[in-house]
């Protein structure tokens, strides 16, 4: 719905949208003007009305990985969480969960970044380039086109830059098709999801499309 604080994610593009990381402490006041938009009954601007959108039945969905799950929780809303802090949050979601004319009960999307390969080495280096470009838009305010994984080896990279890496690459599974049918088991027993979204960016697209058609065979044992 572009409210938030992930919006534009770099603080250069956030500023160019008109946001700034204090959107978090406004975001129930603006999500509760929007969602008025389409029941017909927002008040923060009286007699404005949005169409075709009035009226519609939409699926809104909050995505969250820390206090966007209490929100979500508040307005009854469906919940769409992951990182290592998702179990936590999912937890608190659902203990907290108000029915509302969006949801009756808790519904939990979880979203897990996965790569599946012949072995697990070489799923984990899957991982690498689109982890190496959210450690390089830490550190320099852009997100760059993915290198591939040896490209990323063979980088010199300072103390916070490597920090950095193992920090966006923390929560991601990566393993061959036996053990991410295990590990798949276990994510879903242990969030008791009821949606899994799995993404994957790679440098290799031709990868990318084998980790999933891996991951379908694991999915389907």
């Amino acid at each position: 719905m572009g409210l938030g604080r992930s919006v534009g994610f770099t603080n250069g593009v956030r500023r160019a949208l008109g946001q700034d990381k204090e959107a978090a402490d406004t975001f129930a006041t603006r999500l509760t003007e929007l969602l008025g938009y389409f029941t017909g009954d927002q008040q923060t601007h009286p007699g404005v009305h949005a169409l075709p959108s009035e009226g519609q039945p939409i699926s809104p969905f909050i995505l969250a990985t820390g206090a966007g799950a209490d929100i979500a929780a508040a307005f009854g809303l469906p919940l769409v969480a992951g990182g290592p802090r998702a179990t936590e949050a999912i937890t608190r979601y659902r203990t907290d969960f108000r029915p509302s004319r969006w949801s009756p009960h808790p519904y939990v999307i979880v979203a897990a970044t996965i790569a599946v390969a012949d072995t697990t080495e070489q799923a984990r280096r899957l991982l690498l380039p689109e982890a190496w470009a959210t450690a390089h838009s830490r550190t320099h305010g852009e997100f760059p086109a993915l290198r591939s994984p040896e490209d990323v080896l063979a980088m010199d990279l300072t103390p916070r830059e490597r920090t950095l890496l193992a920090e966006a690459s923390r929560g991601q599974l990566h393993g061959t098709p036996t053990e991410m049918a295990t590990a798949l088991d276990d994510l879903i027993t242990r969030t008791g999801a009821d949606e899994v979204l799995v993404t994957l960016s790679t440098h290799s697209r031709e990868d990318m499309l084998t980790s999933y058609r891996h991951l379908a065979t694991a999915a389907r044992n």
